[in-house]
């Protein structure tokens, strides 16, 4: 399966990183990470890109990280429709008191937007 990873820097993005490596070494996925700009987290995408490049690294997985500039949710709706991926995997979903997923701006506009299938990671 050819998939996409999309990180911001959030923790949650990191967690989705980990996982989703452990998943394409398993699995024998195609894996791609590409680094949005999130308002919402304090890391230096640059960080996030070493972070990526690492992990992949560690797993033995080729190590295509890309960095997309623009607004985040497009540019990877757009890579992920350009390149023919199978699936998009976003960190994200954090439960209310009430029980109800809440998802951030990024997550919300992909899983809106995606013409393939996407994979949230919480």
């Amino acid at each position: 399966m050819k998939v996409l990873l999309g990180i911001g820097g959030a923790d949650d993005s990191l967690d989705a990183l980990s996982e989703t490596v452990a998943r394409a070494v398993e699995a024998g996925d195609d894996l791609t990470v590409a680094v949005v700009e999130n308002p919402e987290s304090d890391r230096d995408p640059e960080a996030v890109v070493a972070a990526a490049r690492e992990e992949l690294a560690d797993a033995g997985l080729a190590e295509d990280v890309r960095r997309l500039s623009g607004d985040p949710g497009s540019s990877l709706v757009e890579l992920a429709e350009s390149e023919g991926f199978d699936q998009i995997v976003l960190g994200g979903g954090q439960r209310s008191p009430m029980g109800k997923i809440r998802l951030g701006h990024i997550a919300e506009f992909v899983l809106l937007n995606a013409r393939v299938s996407v994979k949230l990671v919480r």
